[in-house]
């Protein structure tokens, strides 16, 4: 058969050797694959090591020359300020030199007719109110430019748009708000009247009479916003500053400047300690309420369950803890052309009305549950930037650009008004931009464009201090939680606490003597220039730009500002130690306020949000 002959024919055994001989081969192959492939691994490793290496050395290489681009940019700012405050300087000290050579005298008017020397002027009605045709008031109100809203105006004006290249000539580096809180000086505001000579530091204080004169100041800024001493100046005199807080400078703090443990991200905001100081809080953000419109003014209740916000023609209500919209309010019967921002709201002890100061000079009432307005307090003849309501809710305080701030009964409707006409010198225009009631009742103490806080027996409206050493308007005041102390924030970027104890003795001494009176409070003034009646505040510098609002925690340790450069600072209120500064608003933080319950803050800012943040 053919299978056995194959068989046959087949050598006995010759297919095993054949059959061992191909796995042999077969394993070399694979085994010298192996080898190849595993010295191609091991060159591969080397290659990834080398790049590696090479890796590392450029991140090295560029974060040397991000911080030597880093140090250029901050000599070139640096160089950049000190040429623009001499040009300043120089340029001021020219049209002094030209004024003096044309035989004018800067004059000042103190007083009106019947008041004593030191200004104060208390009546029921508003005739003592200084005449806004008068030729020392600024060219330029915020109420006068009914016939420009709509336009385009100077980037510190009512209406701004974001595209607008001239907005960015003080500041390229971020867009204007389309809002400013308050009205600036004249040559801010005026469309018209631009200031050619615009300093990075901060305007220099002015002195203006009716001439016009200008007294120079040499700047006393350095490049870092600290004060410098004169070297040439007397003690005691007009130009000897007060001493620095002992507290050593803290570098610029941002996220590339601090270690990783000194900063925390969120979302859209981060937080940046102070790596200098010991870590005491911490901040998370818990709400953000999209507006329409920039907000202006935001306050928690006094129970702490309910935030209200301040916008264009609407006051809202949020609660805390949900973050719900509780309600809007709007006045109806309110004009609807043109724009009426709400410049300050505040909510009742009781927590069931709330009060709103607006564009039109009026303080409206609200019973908040029906969404009325109860009361309407009309008398203002500027606009309305502050109000604040007394601890019994009978009163409320308002403070408005035409040099007045007026004491409303909510019971009986009457009014009590008290007149700035001591106006300081910086621009002869003392509007008054902040308000706020101590703690017990009895002082009321005012901020203004003049650079000055003032404050007033509210019983009497006896003038009884008068705190210089801004260099700029001031934005922003608060008392203490004990009520012995004022915090005060201005365009100058910095904030000042003022030590008012000795003012609140000698109140209270007046108060319980039988032979004295009124006439016995005589007010002081608490300066740089006049140490002897007080001592000098301690001053809290870091901010970049205009401090806007400032509030004080309400265990008093700790001092919280907002600025037009977008951040909120934390400050040690015991050594001006900047804790931690927050960023999260797109715009300038205009307002802000603490809870009463504690451990939460809202900010209201030119980016048409409020935000609410918990601090532990």
């Amino acid at each position: 058969m053919q299978p056995s002959s194959v068989r046959t024919n087949a050598a006995p055994g010759a297919p095993q050797p054949q059959v061992s001989f191909s796995v042999v081969d077969s394993l070399d192959a694979i085994k010298q694959e192996y080898e190849s492939l595993r010295a191609e691994l091991s060159g591969m490793r080397n290659q990834r090591d080398e790049l590696e290496l090479k890796l590392e050395s450029q991140v090295a290489e560029l974060d040397s020359l991000r911080r030597s681009l880093f140090e250029l940019e901050t000599q070139h700012a640096r160089v950049r300020q000190q040429f623009a405050d001499e040009m300043h300087h120089m340029r001021s000290e020219l049209r002094s030199i030209q004024q003096s050579g044309q035989g004018q005298t800067p004059t000042a008017s103190f007083g009106v007719s019947g008041r004593s020397p030191r200004g104060l002027g208390v009546s029921d009605s508003s005739s003592n109110i200084p005449s806004l045709a008068d030729s020392q008031r600024p060219m330029m109100r915020e109420d006068q430019r009914s016939s420009s809203r709509g336009t385009d105006v100077h980037p510190d004006s009512l209406k701004t748009t974001r595209g607008n290249e001239g907005d960015l000539d003080r500041d390229p580096e971020r867009l204007y708000d389309h809002r400013d809180p308050k009205r600036h000086k004249a040559r801010r505001d005026h469309p018209g009247i631009s200031d050619p000579y615009p300093s990075p530091m901060g305007t220099q204080p002015r002195l203006s009479g009716a001439s016009g004169a200008v007294k120079p100041l040499p700047s006393q800024n350095n490049t870092l916003g600290l004060y410098r001493f004169p070297t040439d100046g007397a003690p005691g005199s007009s130009t000897a500053y007060p001493p620095m807080n002992l507290v050593p400078p803290v570098q610029e703090l941002t996220l590339q400047s601090v270690p990783p443990e000194c900063r925390k991200e969120g979302g859209d905001w981060y937080a940046v300690y102070n790596p200098k100081v010991k870590k005491a809080l911490d901040i998370n953000l818990v709400h953000t309420f999209v507006h329409e419109t920039v907000v202006c003014c935001v306050q928690f209740s006094a129970d702490g369950r309910f935030l209200a916000t301040g916008c264009n023609r609407t006051a809202q209500i949020f609660d805390v803890q949900t973050g719900a919209k509780v309600c809007v309010i709007e006045d109806d019967t309110a004009p609807k052309s043109g724009d009426l921002y709400i410049r300050s709201v505040r909510f009742s002890p009781d927590g069931k009305l709330l009060a709103t100061g607006a564009e039109d000079r009026k303080i409206r009432i609200w019973d908040i549950s029906k969404r009325k307005v109860r009361h309407v307090f009309d008398g203002h003849q500027q606009e309305i930037y502050s109000l604040d309501f007394s601890r019994d809710g009978r009163h409320i305080v308002s403070g408005s650009g035409d040099r007045t701030m007026r004491i409303w009964d909510i019971v009986d409707k009457s009014c009590r008004t008290i007149t700035i006409s001591d106006t300081d010198s910086l621009n002869n225009d003392a509007g008054v931009t902040s308000v706020a009631i101590s703690p017990d009742g009895s002082m009321v103490a005012a901020g203004s464009l003049d650079t000055v806080v003032r404050i007033w027996d509210i019983a009497s409206g006896t003038l009884l201090e008068r705190l210089r050493g801004h260099d700029d308007s001031v934005y922003s005041v608060a008392f203490t939680p004990d009520g012995r102390g004022i915090v005060s924030g201005s365009l100058d970027k910095t904030l000042k606490f003022w030590d008012i104890t000795s003012v609140v003795n000698d109140l209270s001494r007046s108060k319980h003597s039988p032979a004295s009176g009124n006439n016995a409070l005589v007010a002081q003034d608490r300066s740089p220039a006049n140490p002897s009646s007080s001592s000098s505040p301690m001053n809290f510098v870091g901010h970049k730009d205009f401090v806007l609002s400032a509030s004080v925690s309400n265990d008093g340790r700790w001092v919280i500002s907002g600025s037009k450069d977008r951040c909120v600072h934390f400050w040690d209120s015991r050594n001006a130690a900047l804790q931690f500064l927050l960023q999260g608003h797109k715009n300038s933080v205009i307002s802000l306020h603490i809870n009463p319950l504690g451990g939460m803050l809202a900010t209201g800012s030119g980016d048409n949000t409020a935000r609410i943040c918990t601090s532990n």
